[in-house]
């Protein structure tokens, strides 16, 4: 989590929780990984998908009501452990 202390910090300064928060991916569309970025997402979030014209890789983006800054970088963390996966 030491390579997320700078967006933890970002995210602190807000002081309105919960907030809304997008999380934006960009995944090889193989292996399931779409799915395995689905099951961290929060379930309450509303998603959208983007094929690239090839169809090799998708971007995912969540928007979600978060409650805190830990929060986000748990997820971010988790997601950052999928084989190819671009966190913006």
């Amino acid at each position: 989590m030491q390579e997320y202390q700078k967006l933890l910090e970002k995210l602190k300064e807000n002081k309105k929780w919960p907030m809304l928060y997008m999380f934006k991916f960009i995944v090889p569309n193989e292996g399931g990984k779409v799915d395995q970025v689905k099951a961290l997402l929060p379930k309450h979030g509303s998603l959208s998908f983007k094929h690239t014209k090839n169809l090799k890789f998708v971007s995912i983006t969540c928007k979600a009501s978060m409650k805190d800054a830990e929060s986000i970088v748990k997820i971010t963390a988790e997601a950052s452990k999928i084989e190819g996966l671009i966190s913006l």
